[in-house]
């Protein structure tokens, strides 16, 4: 599913417009994005929630001559789902 089928369905489930689904699907990516920047938690009860991890500094190999390579320390947002969605997926 994609933006666009995610905001038609969005739509169609709260009976609302695509441009107001559209808005609100934007101010929860919007919002979303600007807590884990923050280094806050998102955690969405029965669906999940989103973190910050830090990842270490690490050595790598390049695949192609098979040479050492440092990669950097970064931090990723990792996504751990919540029970009900586990339970739904199964």
């Amino acid at each position: 599913m994609n933006k666009a089928e995610l905001i038609d369905a969005m739509a169609a489930d709260a009976n609302i417009t695509k441009a107001d689904a559209k808005r609100a699907l934007d101010a929860f990516v919007g919002a979303t994005t600007k807590a884990l920047k923050k280094g806050d938690r998102v955690a969405l009860v029965g669906f999940g929630s989103f973190s910050v991890a830090k990842r270490a500094a690490r050595t790598g190999r390049n695949p192609q001559t098979g040479k050492e390579i440092k990669i950097a320390a970064k931090k990723v947002v990792k996504f751990k789902a919540g029970a009900d969605l586990s339970g739904t997926v199964k």
